[in-house]
């Protein structure tokens, strides 16, 4: 094994963190088993689509602890995808990143630098000991590159101010240290400018290792971390905080790769505007767009250049792709965000807003009237804002549509207004793939039906989430929905993969008038008291048979309890008018003459539906289910009635049925004993368990098919509002 070559290990290692990817076409059933066998086709829930994240992960951690070349080949994906959890994990990542150090000291500079003309020096003349006057040599030409005028590192950190003359550029403060690998990066340039210079040639330099790991992390999720149930009183948890705004500053500085962000409102308080800067403003803000005119800074001049070098240093990041605000509604990140837009998108309100302030003291020099261009952000694809209720419209209109490239976009129970819709389908660049408005109270049917029928960014939608339920019923009348179904492109094209229209005023005659939608495979339909469940199984059956996942959630009057609590009418409406004439292969009954006359071929059932999310009262009432139709509860509010004996198989069976979505399986299958399993957990089971999300998994972009765990798991499966 010591004989391979590193790109064997790397291969290996990247196959172990892919393997904890969630498949593209998902099998809508959480992750039950923990099967090492690789799936023949997709879907598949047998076996597994994908490893469990923790499995990947301790691989990757042991494969660290084989050798050094098996840790070097296992450290990039290992660091990849950070979840934080704990929050003495957390600390720990942020020593780890940022060597515990608040900025680096000369002595750590000048060490990197001796380090780097050592091994120059070694790598120009192999086998022969290195000369002293040549290390010290290399070692001041090196400085003496650096010290120049464009340098990135401060002199202050080269050596000591009082041997050395200011910068030719300007007498500057000091300034907050660069960061680690931006550090070393310079070294490197440096390194390389003296050696050309010396002999003309040129010749490899190898680079300066860099310790910290925060080149390699693409993605810091904090849906996992909570600070419940750790005994600290009121006075240490405002004090003495754990994800600190300066703390989170220092590792997003660290992390020139990263591309995705997730947060929560367990720490959304250290969301402040240096870290939304250090978050938002890298890549393609910093380097065109955005820049003030005559070539000016993208910040205001105070007299200092940390700003400016702040700049430079975010050019050479890569553009953020996708971040997660959900439920960040602390007063610290709506002020964070207000002056964010204020100073960087709105600059219009911005400078006229400044003659206002003008008489409480702020200066209004031309430097801060100067003309700017409104920053855009052209590489994040992905923006999830669920219930970030503080941001008022006129905040979060401009900063949605700073955007120019969304794909997927969540703005469900947020103060969205009738003006975003229309701005947004005007958009010549973005193309939603997934949109979800659930619970917004401020839009009207009008302008939701006129944004998905005229809008050009919904025209490719495959994912609609309008969800909606008694307290937040939904906006659409009964014309706006007629209009949708017969114009909407989204619904004409039957590309639709998710769809909830729950609370919507629908009807029979709408159901008439539904375009077909063969590949819909997750549909909600709760909150329709009205709707006739005759009318939804016709409909399944003739237009959408390819539906797995079905809510009625006080839905149907033949659903309704009494208020007696007797459910044996609904029992027996949901079982026979739905269950049986749709969910189950037709019966037939034959006579066999003979051998060569036996029908072995199996029949399939007129419909995929395999799930059903009904009212708790109901599913009380039921009791253990009947048959393999088991109840399957969540950890909070939400169950489903679901059938163990159904899932998506990737494997023939002994009677050489292709793989694909089979029903009656064995009891001894592994996939209906995991399901079963569920079922007699009765609600203790992980954040991450159930069907049809309410929340847009933003940050891998599976949209509102994806599937979370933790806090994020928790908002799309146990939450019932």
């Amino acid at each position: 094994v010591a004989d391979y070559p590193p790109e064997l290990f790397a291969s290996i290692c990247a196959a172990v963190y892919y393997a904890g990817i969630p498949a593209v076409v998902p099998s809508l059933d959480p992750v039950v088993l923990d099967d090492p066998t690789a799936p023949t086709t997709l879907p598949s829930s047998y076996p597994p689509s994908y490893w469990p994240e923790p499995v990947s992960r301790s691989t990757l951690a042991s494969l660290c602890l084989v050798n050094r070349a098996w840790s070097e080949a296992a450290k990039p994906w290992l660091w990849r995808k950070v979840e934080v959890r704990l929050p003495q994990n957390w600390l720990a990542f942020v020593t780890e990143l940022t060597g515990g150090e608040e900025e680096l000291s000369e002595e750590q500079i000048d060490q990197s630098i001796q380090q780097a003309a050592n091994a120059a020096l070694a790598f120009g003349s192999p086998g022969v000991p290195t000369d002293e006057h040549a290390k010290k040599l290399l070692h001041e030409s090196i400085l003496a590159s650096l010290s120049g005028p464009d340098s990135s590192i401060p002199p202050e950190l080269l050596s000591a101010p009082a041997t050395r003359d200011p910068s030719p550029r300007r007498i500057r403060a000091k300034s907050a240290s660069p960061a680690r690998w931006k550090i070393m990066q310079s070294i490197n340039d440096a390194l390389h400018n003296v050696m050309l210079q010396q002999d003309g040639s040129g010749f490899y330099v190898p680079t300066p290792q860099n310790p910290t790991p925060g080149r390699y992390v693409r993605r810091i999720d904090f849906s996992h971390f909570r600070t419940i149930g750790m005994r600290r009183l009121i006075g240490e948890a405002i004090k003495h905080r754990f994800v600190t705004s300066q703390r989170l500053e220092n590792v997003l500085k660290e992390c020139p790769n990263l591309t995705a962000f997730g947060a929560t409102e367990y720490m959304d308080g250290a969301l402040t505007l240096p870290v939304l800067k250090e978050l938002l403003l890298r890549g393609s803000p910093s380097r065109g767009r955005g820049r003030l005119s005559r070539g000016r800074s993208l910040t205001t001049d105070t007299g200092d250049d940390s700003d400016e070098i702040d700049i430079e240093r975010r050019r050479e990041c890569k553009d953020l792709v996708a971040v997660d605000f959900t439920g960040c509604v602390s007063a610290i990140f709506y002020s964070a965000l207000r002056d964010f837009v204020y100073t960087y998108i709105n600059v219009e309100d911005s400078e006229s807003s400044d003659d206002e302030r003008n008489d409480r003291g702020r200066s209004d020099s031309p430097l801060h009237r100067s003309s700017k261009e409104p920053v855009s952000f052209p590489g994040l694809q992905r923006l999830g804002l669920l219930g970030v209720k503080s941001i008022q419209p006129d905040v979060l209109h401009p900063f949605v549509l700073a955007f120019p490239s969304l794909t997927h976009l969540d703005l469900s129970s947020t103060r969205v207004a009738p003006e975003l819709l229309e701005a947004l389908g005007a958009s010549d660049t973005v193309r939603l793939e997934a949109l979800a408005l659930a619970r917004c109270v401020r839009l009207t049917g009008n302008s939701i039906t006129d944004f998905l029928i005229n809008g050009r960014c919904t025209f490719g939608l495959k994912q609609l989430n309008l969800y909606g339920d008694a307290t937040y019923p939904s906006a659409l009348t009964e014309e706006n929905l007629l209009a949708l179904l017969t114009r909407a492109p989204c619904f004409v094209s039957g590309a639709l993969v998710y769809l909830d229209l729950s609370s919507s005023p629908i009807t029979p005659a709408h159901l008439n008038k539904f375009p077909p939608q063969k590949q819909l495979r997750s549909l909600g339909l709760s909150f329709i008291p009205l709707l006739p469940l005759r009318s939804i199984a016709d409909f399944l059956r003739a237009k959408a048979s390819s539906v797995e996942v079905l809510t009625l959630i006080s839905s149907t009057p033949e659903l309704a309890v009494p208020a007696s609590g007797r459910v044996f009418n609904a029992s027996m409406a949901l079982h026979g008018t739905l269950i049986q004439s749709i969910c189950m292969p037709p019966a037939t009954f034959c006579v066999s003459l003979g051998p060569e006359d036996g029908d072995d071929e199996v029949r399939d059932a007129p419909t995929r539906l395999r799930v059903l999310e009904l009212a708790m009262p109901l599913l009380n009432g039921l009791g253990a289910g009947a048959g393999t139709w088991r109840i399957v509860r969540s950890k909070g509010g939400r169950a489903w009635y679901v059938d163990t004996a159904s899932g998506w198989v990737a494997e023939p069976d002994f009677k050489g049925v292709n793989p694909g979505l089979r029903r009656a399986l064995s009891r001894s299958h592994p996939l209906r004993t995991a399901l079963e399993r569920l079922a007699d957990a009765r609600g203790n089971v992980s954040s991450g368990m159930g069907w049809h999300a309410r929340k847009m998994e933003v940050l891998e972009g599976h949209g509102m098919l994806g599937r979370e765990d933790g806090l994020y798991g928790a908002v799309a499966y146990a939450y019932q509002g």
